[in-house]
């Protein structure tokens, strides 16, 4: 149930906006981290996210593959925004405290990403040891769970849904 003074526009404004911040956020977060790792620009990233589609043809000298990673990127980003969207005034526990619920959308994310999403995609499969957890799940925490939960608890505030769990 929605909040009874939003209209359908609103709620497509702040989906929008919460979606375009933290995709934003998290891929630039990506960037950093991957530049960090190993010196070398976005272009191999965005690959690598396309690979979870067009597998090893991604890895090619294409330039539309680096664009075709930007867009699946931004649409994963797009489900987990949709979704917490219609999470939050539904389940009593995200509304209670902005960091308690990053922490566990985060999680969420995460375990979404890492146990469903990547393992039945065509990305390469990294060597053993180099499954790496807190960081990436930090990332997802403060780049999208933290965002989500203040643009959302902003935008339902004084809403009690009479459906929570």
């Amino acid at each position: 149930m929605l909040k009874p003074d939003h209209t359908t526009l609103d709620n497509i404004k702040i989906i929008v906006c919460a979606w375009l911040i933290c995709g934003s956020l998290d891929i630039l977060s990506a960037f950093t981290d991957y530049y960090i790792k190993t010196g070398k620009g976005p272009g191999d990233l965005l690959k690598y996210v396309a690979s979870g589609v067009f597998g090893e043809e991604a890895f090619g000298d294409s330039g539309i593959m680096i664009w075709a990673g930007l867009l699946f990127h931004f649409i994963i980003a797009f489900i987990f925004t949709l979704l917490f969207f219609i999470l939050y005034p539904r389940v009593k526990l995200l509304q209670l405290n902005v960091f308690i619920t990053a922490i566990i959308f985060g999680m969420i994310v995460w375990a979404i990403m890492n146990l469903i999403v990547v393992p039945l995609s065509n990305t390469p499969r990294p060597a053993s040891g180099q499954r790496h957890i807190i960081k990436p799940l930090l990332i997802l925490i403060c780049m999208i769970g933290l965002p989500l939960s203040i643009i959302y608890k902003r935008y339902f505030r004084s809403y009690v849904s009479t459906y929570t769990i």
